[in-house]
């Protein structure tokens, strides 16, 4: 039987989004009136900011400063310390002082103010807690920044979400953190699956529209755990071996077979941090017969035994 394949940007982007985060949180709801000036530390946390009303500059160390206007968007997938500001080289104070808590404290998003009789900035920040362990190469290859404008977004599922964050953002109807909670979980979503189809031309971005590369990430996504070999992934793309060989590695930056094993221990190091499935299961998901084999396979890719990480990963969550 024929497997069948969907859209590899949007199904491998939901993958990698589930896999390198354990959870998001949402921070604060502001409201800033110039002058004003939010600096946030470096951390494991993907930050993401959305501005419903007015406009502020994003500064990141090293990068010269962006406007973000109404309805932007963006993302700091590596957790690098930035600033907001009501205009470039304005004093900054931390923004856990600002808003008198920490910014992984998980408690419910509080309503951040600052009064004054300058122009206001509303917007929403957050976060997603970055996972320990395997980093996808997808997510690897993102800018240290990424905003995408209003424009941008317009017309797309991330104009959606962020018109829902927007309209949910008060927290008073029925349900209100469990609907806020999945909308920022589809916000990342749609943001990485904005920028790869904005940025096609990058190596990443023809991988996954790539009609031979992409269908053979979409197999090894959508089942892991199968015998996958280098002859059946080729008949399965219907590509010469050595045809898919060289496609698949210069655009992934690795050969088939080891993005596989790369892929796996990713869905492994999940298992383990956020489950209860013992070792010799989660082996056997992925795709091992020997549990022996599977644990010397994570070790070399995580630097830790299965037992150990989790224990580890679980103790620091």
């Amino acid at each position: 039987m024929d497997m069948v394949v969907n859209d590899p940007v949007a199904d491998i982007g939901a993958d990698v989004v589930a896999t390198t985060r354990r959870g998001s949180l949402m921070y604060s709801r502001n409201r800033f009136h110039a002058p004003w000036g939010a600096e946030f530390p470096a951390g494991n946390l993907a930050s993401f900011h959305v501005i419903t009303t007015g406009a502020c500059w994003l500064t990141v160390e090293g990068a010269d400063p962006v406007q973000l206007t109404r309805g932007d968007v963006v993302l700091i997938p590596s957790g690098a310390a930035h600033e907001l500001t009501d205009t470039p080289q304005r004093p900054t104070r931390p923004m856990p002082e600002i808003a008198g808590r920490t910014f992984d404290d998980g408690a419910p998003p509080s309503d951040v103010v600052i009064e004054g009789d300058g122009p206001a900035t509303v917007w929403i920040c957050g976060g997603y807690r970055l996972a320990a362990g395997v980093r996808h190469p997808l997510t690897s290859v993102l800018p240290d920044v990424v905003v995408i404008t209003a424009a941008e977004a317009r017309g797309t599922g991330l104009g959606a979400a962020v018109d829902l964050i927007a309209a949910e953002v008060d927290g008073t109807g029925p349900g209100a953190p469990a609907v806020m909670a999945s909308l920022v979980d589809l916000l990342l979503v749609y943001l990485l699956r904005t920028w790869f189809a904005g940025h096609r031309d990058s190596a990443w971005g023809r991988a996954l529209s790539d009609p031979t590369v992409g269908t053979a990430l979409s197999l090894i996504h959508t089942d892991p755990g199968r015998a996958w070999t280098l002859d059946t992934l080729a008949r399965a793309t219907q590509t010469p071996r050595a045809t898919l060989t060289r496609r698949f590695a210069a655009l992934t930056g690795q050969p088939p077979m080891a993005y596989l094993t790369a892929w796996r221990m990713s869905r492994a190091a999940r298992s383990l941090r956020d489950g209860d499935a013992t070792v010799r299961q989660i082996a056997h998901e992925v795709g091992y017969d020997s549990e022996f084999a599977f644990a010397r396979a994570f070790k070399r890719a995580t630097g830790s035994a299965p037992g150990q990480y989790r224990k580890s990963t679980q103790t620091t969550s």
